[in-house]
């Protein structure tokens, strides 16, 4: 009998023995990771690096790569398993293929919260920075990454009907990095990208988090100014939203007979 557990149990297995089979392409990107980061400290900092500020900055840079995550992967598998002739069987395997995708988000999930913490351990021990672990942090966090995911199925809708879709995916990665909040706070941008930024994934999530973490705000301080109401009410939507998207994209595809194809 499948059950739900087996069935994300075993997409956890796969995901982490194939990363552990490729681990030295994994320790390369790892390397980039902290190069980039070290690199963005210094650019930020003017040629030095600000202690006091590179907080706030290294949890933007962290919660942006789970962005790249959410919006990457989703369509990396589907193109994969399209580019292999295998998406097709996932749709007639006994297991609903909605569950099937299920476990590729909670396996990449994982993944790439080890990959993080490496990260940020790294980078603790190598520069002038301190992130405190603050149990408040985690219902927004979780908020934040309910949002992402919700990007993450919308992105997947589009792949099912346009089977390429990596330009988009590295065009809004990039965009998000500058625009998110990750290296300069939002409220530092004219009204008009302000406003545009704070509709964007992981913008209202690194605010509120910044207020947390750094700011030491408690959770009840954060929703009563409002800014956590906003993050949950923005992460359900783009929950629905992208679930919706996916749905459509996942019709259209079956009904012009091209889900399998690449």
């Amino acid at each position: 009998m499948i059950t739900v557990p087996l069935v994300l149990y075993n997409e956890i297995r796969k995901t982490f023995i194939i990363a552990w089979n490729y681990r030295v392409d994994l320790a390369i990107q790892l390397l980039t990771l902290v190069l980039l980061f070290v690199f963005i400290s210094f650019f930020i900092g003017s040629g030095t690096i600000d202690s006091e500020g590179l907080p706030a900055v290294l949890l933007g840079y962290l919660v942006w790569l789970y962005a790249v995550m959410a919006i990457s992967n989703m369509s990396t598998n589907l193109s994969g398993e399209a580019s292999i002739g295998t998406l097709e069987q996932i749709y007639m395997s006994p297991v609903p293929a909605w569950l099937v995708i299920v476990g590729w988000v909670a396996a990449n999930f994982l993944q790439h919260t080890v990959i993080v913490a490496l990260l940020g351990v790294i980078l603790v021990l190598i520069l002038p920075v301190t992130l405190p672990l603050e149990l408040a942090a985690l219902p927004p966090f979780v908020l934040t990454m309910i949002g992402l995911i919700g990007f993450g199925y919308a992105i997947g809708g589009l792949t099912l009907v346009y089977k390429q879709v990596s330009s988009v995916s590295n065009l809004l990665t990039n965009v998000l990095l500058f625009l998110n909040g990750s290296l300069l706070p939002v409220h530092h941008f004219p009204t008009w990208l302000e406003t545009i930024a704070v509709f964007l994934p992981t913008t209202q999530g690194i605010i509120v988090l910044r207020k947390v973490v750094v700011d030491d705000m408690s959770l009840i301080a954060v929703w009563e100014d409002g800014s956590m109401v906003f993050l949950a009410v923005q992460s359900v939507l783009f929950l629905a939203a992208g679930w919706a998207l996916f749905n459509v994209g996942e019709r259209v595809a079956k009904q012009r007979g091209t889900l399998g194809q690449y």
